[in-house]
């Protein structure tokens, strides 16, 4: 491969992408709103309504005072200032922010300086009230034929979760592990297989201590076809065996319709359509095709602007 491998967590990527996104009967209804003004002011709003009847939304704005310098104001269910400072030349940005639950983060991330491929990151967080604190490193290698991360949890445990892919010619090869300094014992472990390149991907992974086998293939049958499927099987479960199929047929430049179904007998429709420029809606709807006659059904709504 001249670039590098996915991550582990991406071996399968294509086909869950094709299986869980853009299906929008998940929730009753979705609301995003992007826009710019003209003096560099960004403004996302976000609201989300549950088939429970509950209701999440935030509202965020970052203002970019020049190249090198952002700042910014979050509202997540609480309020949230935050300011960014970026070097380019030295690969390091410092991010620093303050909640109204009183909690400082800092974030120091610097790109391609101690090796040539690689990323670190240290994140703090500290609380004054109650005095804790809590610190993570993040480590991510990448090389033309190789792809590996680090998370490190330094204060509880401390904890590392290590995962690394090897790639040659389309052949993916990878493995997980988790790690407990002060139980001084792998905590998890996983490993996967796979074959990838643009027209089509298959992989294999065991996950859950290699509990858990599942096995995705995607195939891009031509420019408006796509098609996928993924069968799971848990060793320490039942025997049966958990099956989804999906398709997307892009039906014109501006739209594109889904569909999935799954051994339960699930099946879910989705259409999405760029109404103008700026203006996208999307519409869903699940199916319990062995209860027809209840109410086990789902329908969803999403509607995004750019602006």
């Amino acid at each position: 491969m001249s670039i590098p491998p996915p991550a582990f967590s991406d071996v399968a990527k294509a086909s869950n992408d094709l299986i869980n996104r853009d299906f929008y009967h998940t929730a009753a209804a979705n609301l995003e709103v992007k826009s710019k003004a003209p003096n560099g002011v960004s403004f996302n709003v976000k609201g989300k309504s549950s088939h429970e009847g509950s209701t999440t939304g935030s509202v965020s704005t970052a203002f970019r005072k020049s190249p090198e310098f952002i700042v910014g104001q979050t509202k997540v269910c609480a309020h949230q200032i935050e300011g960014k400072y970026v070097n380019a030349p030295s690969g390091l940005t410092v991010t620093q922010a303050w909640t109204t639950t009183n909690v400082l983060n800092t974030k120091l991330e610097l790109d391609n300086q101690i090796a040539k491929g690689m990323k670190a990151e240290v994140a703090a967080d500290f609380v004054p009230s109650s005095k804790d604190i809590g610190a993570k490193l993040n480590l991510t290698f990448k090389q033309p034929n190789f792809h590996a991360r680090a998370f490190f949890d330094l204060m509880k445990g401390p904890t590392a979760n290590i995962d690394a892919v090897l790639g040659r010619e389309g052949f993916l090869v990878g493995a997980e592990a988790g790690y407990d300094v002060q139980k001084a014992a792998i905590t998890r472990y996983a490993a996967a297989v796979g074959y990838s390149v643009p027209q089509y991907s298959a992989a294999i992974t065991a996950s859950n201590n290699l509990s858990v086998f599942s096995a995705a293939y995607y195939h891009k049958v031509n420019s408006e076809v796509e098609a996928g499927a993924k069968a799971t099987w848990d060793s320490k479960g039942s025997n049966n065996v958990g099956l989804e199929v999906a398709g997307k047929w892009r039906l014109d430049p501006t739209s594109f319709a889904k569909a999935k179904v799954n051994d339960r007998g699930i099946a879910s429709l989705a259409y999405n359509v760029l109404l103008r420029s700026g203006v996208t809606v999307g519409a869903g709807i699940s199916l319990d095709t062995q209860k027809l006659n209840e109410s086990a059904h789902k329908v969803g709504t999403h509607f995004e602007f750019n602006g």
